[in-house]
């Protein structure tokens, strides 16, 4: 099970990467996580299957969102946000 929440939070922090266009290039954003490149492109594929339209813009370096998603992974009761709330606490 700890292997499950693991990628779901690498995929979090791809996410806030991406978000922010900080990624960097594929080498400089697997070292920043600990990570393979090959980890790192199976990730963003995971996220692709999942919609996420992700590409790699070579002007600022960095993985970017061609247009604007959320991302969320956890349940919730129907009056909270899941960008409220972490599922990993508590």
């Amino acid at each position: 099970m700890n292997i499950i929440i693991k990628h779901i939070e690498i995929i979090e922090r791809v996410d806030q990467l991406i978000r922010l266009q900080a990624t960097g290039s594929p080498e400089d954003c697997s070292a920043r996580l600990g990570i393979s490149k090959t980890k790192l492109y199976r990730i963003i594929n995971i996220m692709r299957r999942l919609n996420a339209p992700i590409t790699y813009d070579l002007s600022i370096q960095s993985f970017v969102y061609e247009e604007t998603v959320s991302f969320a992974f956890g349940f919730y009761t129907k009056d909270q946000s899941p960008n409220k709330v972490n599922p990993f606490v508590g």
